[in-house]
């Protein structure tokens, strides 16, 4: 099934039956282009490579005995591919899951390889992690929270985006201000916002007013971290970006969307403070 946010088909902000048995149809794909369409824009229009990582904290199925399985599940859905996976569909077909019996955990990894990789109209890599995997670690960032800004904004503003002549940066920068909103329920969504920027050196204080300004827009997850990534590389143009947001977990699910502008630079699934 292929969907609009605005569909009547969209299970978001509905009263939704939870299925007990394996069923692919719950899942619904969104045209990652139909934001920007909205705008007058297409994604064409910026280039960069990318994933969205998504972690599930409830997978489970039942073994071959009838004996639950438990795992956290890691979905790399490629930025390229031209459909994104609404939230709460992905969420009811992971628990169609919990009462359908499976031989082995590979037999249940392939079966979502398959089904997410349809819905997303790209190959989609699954990996299952136990309960006591670690993580990787967090990239060395300066924390730019406490600086003093002078908030005029809360609607996305390209112009607070500037940097200084003559000075030179390269490094990660990080923000936990980041909220935006649920562009069907209206819910807020909040997270870590991680920068990779390396050219002329940008202005922390106006990175965090932008960052801020996103506070009250409504918007997807990926369709907001490629919205900054839009307007750091259009305002400031660097020579080197990455946009890597860490969202707070919600129905048992976060979602991490990466955008760089360096083909082959490793998105690592590491934990934010609040994730």
């Amino acid at each position: 099934m292929m969907g609009s946010v605005t569909s009547s088909d969209n299970p978001l902000g509905q009263l939704s039956a939870y299925p007990d048995e394996y069923d692919a149809s719950l899942l619904f794909p969104i045209d990652r282009e139909e934001s920007w369409k909205a705008s007058g824009q297409t994604r064409a229009d910026i280039q960069f490579f990318g994933v969205d990582i998504w972690n599930g904290y409830e997978v489970s199925w039942l073994n071959a005995k009838g004996k639950p399985v438990v795992c956290r599940g890691e979905f790399r859905v490629p930025a390229s591919s031209p459909y994104l996976i609404e939230s709460k569909s992905f969420k009811l077909y992971l628990n169609s899951f919990n009462q359908t019996r499976f031989v082995d955990a590979e037999s249940a990894r392939q079966r979502m390889v398959v089904d997410l990789s349809e819905a997303a109209g790209a190959e989609v890599s699954v990996q299952f992690h136990s309960a006591d995997a670690t993580y990787p670690t967090a990239p060395e960032a300066i924390l730019i929270d406490d600086l003093d800004v002078d908030i005029r904004s809360y609607e996305p503003d390209a112009s607070l985006l500037n940097t200084q002549e003559g000075s030179h940066f390269s490094g990660w920068l990080v923000s936990h201000l980041l909220k935006s909103n649920c562009p069907v329920t209206g819910q807020p969504d909040w997270g870590s916002l991680y920068v990779f920027y390396e050219g002329n050196e940008i202005d922390q204080a106006g990175l965090l007013a932008y960052i801020v300004s996103l506070r009250q827009h409504q918007d997807f997850h990926e369709q907001c971290v490629e919205r900054t990534y839009r307007d750091i590389q259009e305002r400031c143009k660097p020579e080197k970006l990455t946009v890597y947001a860490r969202y707070v977990r919600r129905g048992g699910l976060d979602i991490n969307p990466f955008r760089t502008s360096e083909e082959g630079f490793e998105a690592l699934n590491f934990q934010s403070f609040r994730q």
